[in-house]
């Protein structure tokens, strides 16, 4: 079975390959420093530092490995070709919110992107499955936990 592409955009890539360029280069270095002085001190079965060395490494080794795993599938999104006649990955939109009245930007990213806090929302969230391929002036209809939300789609834009 062929892994899933990791849709990502330029920023969200660049992230990445920061975090991990961090992790590998930075922190191995500074809990293997960690873990060299808790040895230091001796018996290590009662070592609470040396235990918390330990399970950092492995955390930063598990998401060095995820990283690996989602660069390695990663599909970037030009964001300088996309379509802007309907909505996309990578788009930057601005929807009219049928039931609260109100004007609300979302930028359509992929699943390893997403983040509602900061206005990101997944082209596999329902809101964002129900936006794909939408245009200006259509209205969509998206069932969320919270309920059926109506959005007429007002602008499209490419978000860099």
């Amino acid at each position: 079975m062929e892994e899933k592409k990791n849709l990502l955009t330029y920023e969200g890539l660049k992230k990445l390959e920061e975090e991990i360029q961090n992790l590998k280069v930075v922190k191995r270095k500074e809990v293997a420093q960690k873990i060299k002085e808790a040895r230091e001190q001796g018996d290590l079965s009662e070592n609470a530092e040396y235990d918390a060395a330990k399970d950092e490494q492995r955390d930063i080794e598990a998401r060095i490995e995820e990283i690996e795993k989602i660069l390695k599938n990663a599909e970037v999104i030009v964001e300088d070709e996309i379509d802007l006649d309907k909505i996309n990955v990578g788009c930057k939109i601005k929807v009219y919110d049928c039931e609260f009245e109100e004007e609300i930007e979302f930028k359509i990213v992929g699943s390893m992107e997403a983040n509602s806090l900061q206005g990101k929302i997944s082209n596999e969230s329902p809101v964002g499955k129900a936006l794909i391929g939408a245009k200006v002036g259509d209205t969509v209809t998206a069932e969320t936990q919270a309920g059926i939300v109506e959005y007429k789609v007002l602008e499209i834009q490419r978000s860099n």
